[in-house]
């Protein structure tokens, strides 16, 4: 059966596990990944997939993942990529969710971690891109944490974020308004470099290029 991201977005079940996987999360000092960063990437991921040529379906799929791929940080943060996508097969499993559909899914859920992510298929491709692209002074949960936290201090420095793709140029591209009284450029680069290359990798799996702006100037 085709299960919807509707039909996952609003199960009581899976929301349930993502508001406690976010409260792990906030006891650990983390940034917040509530249903409001899974909902956000969720939305981008399909969007991203419609507006490089991919049906719908497959749209559907990437926003399944989005919106399911943080959940395994309701066991640990350590390995949260491996425990959410068994999560994620019982969970599709249990609706009803074709297997193939199943596969796509819990193979983009364990990509996605920084420390063995890859685009292995062009859902995980946007899933990484959604993921690794919020970054908003909205996620920071303690202001009081920017004078000695830089993951917090960088993301609350980020004024404005917006993805956008430009089929026509071929381009997935990330552009910042930095405060850079809050925190410096070379800061943004110190701890999100990875993820920008990821981003990279992620955009030439769905053939097209990564750019990131930063107040004004093309970084990459």
């Amino acid at each position: 059966m085709a299960i919807t991201f509707e039909q996952v977005r609003t199960n009581e079940e899976i929301r349930a596990y993502i508001r406690h996987a976010d409260e792990s999360l906030k006891a650990l000092g983390y940034t917040e990944h509530s249903l409001a960063h899974v909902t956000k990437c969720a939305v981008l991921a399909g969007s991203i997939m419609r507006e490089t040529g991919h049906d719908e379906r497959e749209a559907e799929l990437a926003s399944i993942a989005a919106f399911l791929h943080d959940i395994g940080n309701m066991i640990n943060r350590n390995g949260h990529e491996r425990s959410g996508a068994m999560m994620a097969f019982g969970l599709l499993r249990d609706l009803g969710c074709d297997p193939d559909d199943v596969a796509t899914v819990i193979t983009a859920i364990g990509h996605h971690d920084e420390s063995t992510a890859f685009p292995v298929n062009d859902v995980a491709a946007a899933l990484i891109l959604a993921d690794k692209t919020d970054v908003r002074s909205t996620r920071v949960r303690n202001k009081d944490t920017i004078l000695f936290d830089i993951h917090d201090r960088v993301n609350f420095a980020v004024k404005e974020s917006d993805v956008t793709v430009d089929t026509e140029k071929g381009e997935i591209s990330l552009t910042l308004t930095i405060d850079t009284s809050v925190s410096t450029i070379s800061e943004y680069f110190e701890i999100f470099m990875g993820r920008m290359i990821l981003c990279r990798r992620a955009a030439e799996r769905l053939n097209m290029h990564f750019s990131l702006v930063i107040n004004g100037q093309v970084m990459m």
